[in-house]
């Protein structure tokens, strides 16, 4: 039939059916036929979107730093959105207006807005580094602005991909980045060279200490050595005394000894003589030819011994006196034999 069509949409767009300025139907993924000439649909994407941005701000010491980035965000309330834009669509299904651009540069100028007053308060430095911070004030700033909710949206997240500053000033952090690497360069090896300088100081001072402790170790040990030999000596020295001692203690007990022996002989001498006088006492006044004769020898050799004896006392008182050679000879030859 004239003017009537047919139209369908997907499962992720919300659609507005709108007749004579009143909402006929509405929803997500809806396929219907309409009447053209007092119809106007709205389509309105329920997908997340991901809108990179690039804007430039200055920093507290006047230079000027590039922010790129990307915002993740979804639309939570497309009847809100369709009040503010315009997403109606023609016969075809394409939209009359790309006001989905003009949505995301809003999103772009709020984030620009909420990061500028950090960025202006930071240095050049501190703000090549400060992605994360950046990071965390679009996402607070967005989540908490009046115009972001007016549009019936929901940010999902913010990166931050770069921070970079002008060719010239990036020339010039790189060259001041790289002498002062270089400064650190040249510091390390100082450092290192030092180092090794030190551990070739403590290696030598241990060798000394080492040589120290083992000299005074020698010390000791002849120190050791030495009152061992002097205790050695002075032990010797006792031992000799207490020899000495004890051989004079002997020599001492040998002398009592001999004198004991001697006064002992002495008395048996003056025992045994006292006994010899006693005892030849009564014999002393006896004339020997008596005592001869109490002798009483048998023997007839001993008989003529003592009779020659009588005749040479009496020699003077004789006259002539004949002796036999039979008795001298048998005389003689009887101490032969005993001589034998």
């Amino acid at each position: 039939m004239f003017g009537i069509q047919h139209i369908k949409f997907d499962s992720m767009t919300y659609v507005l059916h709108f007749t004579n300025g009143n909402i006929k139907r509405e929803g997500r993924g809806l396929s219907f036929f309409y009447f053209v000439p007092s119809s106007s649909i709205a389509a309105i994407p329920m997908g997340s979107n991901d809108l990179p941005f690039i804007f430039n701000e200055s920093t507290y010491d006047y230079q000027t730093v590039s922010i790129q980035g990307q915002i993740s965000y979804k639309i939570s309330n497309p009847k809100t959105l369709a009040d503010i834009l315009d997403f109606t669509v023609k016969d075809n299904g394409q939209y009359k207006k790309n006001d989905i651009e003009k949505l995301n540069q809003r999103i772009v100028n709020e984030a620009q807005t909420t990061t500028s007053s950090y960025i202006h308060s930071i240095k050049l430095k501190d703000a090549i580094r400060s992605a994360k911070s950046i990071e965390e004030k679009i996402l607070e700033g967005l989540k908490s602005s009046q115009a972001i909710g007016m549009l019936g949206i929901e940010i999902l997240g913010a990166n931050i991909l770069a921070i970079q500053a002008t060719p010239e000033m990036a020339r010039a952090l790189e060259t001041e980045t790289r002498e002062k690497l270089q400064q650190e360069a040249d510091q390390a090896i100082y450092e290192r060279r030092n180092f090794a300088v030190e551990q070739e100081r403590k290696i030598k001072e241990t060798e000394l200490n080492t040589e120290i402790a083992v000299e005074e170790k020698q010390k000791q040990i002849a120190e050791k050595k030495m009152e061992s030999n002097v205790q050695k000596a002075e032990n010797d020295r006792k031992l000799r005394e207490m020899k000495l001692e004890a051989d004079i203690a002997v020599e001492n007990q040998r002398k009592q000894l001999i004198e004991q022996k001697t006064a002992n002989d002495k008395i048996e001498a003056e025992t045994q003589g006292y006994v010899i006088e006693t005892t030849l006492k009564p014999y002393k006044d006896i004339d020997w030819k008596t005592l001869t004769a109490l002798n009483n020898n048998p023997d007839p050799k001993f008989n003529i011994s003592l009779a020659f004896r009588e005749l040479a006392e009496n020699a003077g008182k004789i006259g002539n006196l004949n002796i036999s050679p039979d008795l001298l000879d048998s005389i003689l030859s009887d101490k032969k034999d005993s001589k034998k």
